[in-house]
């Protein structure tokens, strides 16, 4: 069918003053490194678009990246802490701390490296110069800071290690050992939540507490509905926490248990499979849980004052990760299959993008170049 040059430069207008359905801002204020698990890279993207992809990250099976300042750093699954600069994405430096590392924190002077393979903490400068090997012979894993103290679990010795930074606010750190707590059977992963060090153990029925103030631990018993126990819970850092209350996947059970502040029991919210993640919106008013098995490929919407599931998504493939924007309306999903990151409207909820050109995505990490801008 013709149109008249009238009826083109009319659909012309419509298009430049239609409202879209989602929007980003025009200068990012956020950059995302999106974790490439069997390519050794992260994939690196602004505005909706894949940027650029960094190589030769080493073994990022299970990589994992953060931000402090203008600092970026990644650990591989092989043992390398790497760091860069986000805004560049130049490498800066590397150095190798054992064959295999689990997680690392970082300090206002130095990065502290929880070791698998050689069984201890690595203590490094801001700049990856080792400065301390802390033999432990155990795997180590939930490490975290706390004022002056490096607080980790060790998974074969069944204890909780509190160190204590001798120089603390006079120089570089040197840790020596202060505190140490016989825990549940193989802890696995922790969490910090102001002076409260919260670690769960694989093969036990409970999670420990330490408070960190008064260097007092006890155990909490997990119960699903009806106090039927529930046999180990995912990994911590995907624990939710708001302003009143906790939220834990209860791997074993198809529920999200809730519990208050002071770890009393509320409720357990019904889901369609087993939870692995939950991730909490930055308002605190929506839970994005992830499942494992045949349920991989969904992922369900909470809202945490009904405590109701009130949206479900299907992906093509297994979701491995998920992350809120703190700028936009958006969720993150990484599509391990599909090699894609899906983008989800998080005030219409709907799918409202797909990102392409991300080979076998899983963790997503998001650097604020809003912040960043502030500085320069």
């Amino acid at each position: 069918m013709k149109r008249t040059i009238a009826a083109w430069l009319w659909i012309a207008v419509a298009c430049i003053y239609a409202k879209p359905q989602f929007t980003v801002s025009q200068e990012a204020k956020e950059k995302l490194f999106v974790v490439e698990r069997e390519s050794e890279s992260l994939a690196v993207i602004e505005n909706g678009l894949v940027r650029s992809h960094m190589r030769r990250m080493h073994n990022m099976n299970h990589g994992v990246v953060k931000f402090d300042g203008e600092d970026g750093y990644l650990i591989s699954r092989d043992g390398y802490v790497v760091k860069f600069d986000p805004v560049t994405e130049k490498k800066e430096a590397e150095y190798k701390t054992s064959k295999s590392a689990i997680g690392f924190v970082i300090g206002k002077n130095y990065v502290a490296v929880a070791n698998y393979d050689d069984k201890s903490v690595d203590i490094l400068t801001r700049d990856l110069k080792p400065l301390q090997k802390i033999v432990t012979g155990s795997k180590n894993v939930g490490i975290k800071i706390y004022k002056d103290m490096l607080v980790f679990a060790q998974m074969d010795n069944d204890k909780v290690t509190v160190l204590k930074d001798e120089n603390f606010g006079k120089g570089l750190p040197k840790f020596k050992r202060y505190k140490t707590f016989d825990v549940g059977q193989m802890p696995f992963d922790a969490m910090l939540s102001g002076h409260t060090y919260i670690v769960g153990f694989f093969l036990g029925k409970a999670f420990g507490v330490v408070d960190l103030d008064k260097m007092m631990y006890k155990e909490i018993k997990i119960t699903a509905e009806g106090d039927k126990p529930v046999l180990k819970v995912p990994h911590f850092g995907f624990w939710s926490i708001a302003n009143d209350k906790i939220f834990i996947p209860a791997v074993g059970d198809n529920a999200v248990m809730v519990y208050d502040k002071a770890f009393r029991f509320i409720k357990n919210i019904r889901v369609k499979g087993l939870p692995v993640f939950t991730s909490l919106s930055p308002d605190g008013r929506y839970l994005a849980v992830t499942f494992s098995g045949k349920d991989f490929p969904h992922i369900q919407i909470i809202d945490t004052k009904t405590l109701e599931v009130f949206k479900t998504f299907d992906f093509p493939g297994k979701v491995l990760h998920v992350r809120w924007s703190h700028y936009d309306p958006a969720l993150y999903v990484s599509v391990n299959d599909a090699n894609e990151v899906a983008v989800i409207n998080t005030e219409k909820w709907y799918l409202a993008r797909e990102i392409f050109q991300v080979e076998k995505p899983s963790g997503i990490f998001i650097y604020d170049l809003a912040a960043h801008a502030k500085k320069e």
